[in-house]
């Protein structure tokens, strides 16, 4: 099975996110192709949680799973750190005072 491009994923969530309201932007696009997604979620208080894709042994699917959470700035610390990595990588914020990104959700695997 082939996975989709990165690029398609990307605007896929964002039209998901516009349908329930949810503000959301690319802060750094990476690769249209294979670029790794990045979404920091900022409940607009001080605090963010940070996620990205990771493959669960278990279940052998790739899954969403924290990689940082607090306070904002460190949030970013931690994205600048993966962009200097990888500067393949999409970064898309998503800011929602009730904490939804949507990406436990069916469907956006």
């Amino acid at each position: 099975m082939s996975r989709l491009t990165a690029r398609f994923w990307v605007d896929a969530y964002m039209a998901r996110l516009r349908v329930y309201d949810i503000p959301a932007y690319v802060v750094a696009h990476g690769d249209d192709t294979g670029g790794a997604v990045l979404i920091k979620l900022a409940t607009l208080d001080g605090k963010a949680l940070l996620f990205h894709k990771s493959f669960d042994l278990e279940s052998g699917q790739r899954v969403w799973v924290e990689l940082a959470s607090g306070c904002e700035a460190k949030v970013d610390a931690s994205i600048e750190k993966q962009r200097v990595f990888d500067p393949d990588v999409w970064v898309i914020e998503v800011e929602d005072r009730q904490g939804r990104h949507l990406l436990f959700d069916e469907g956006l695997g």
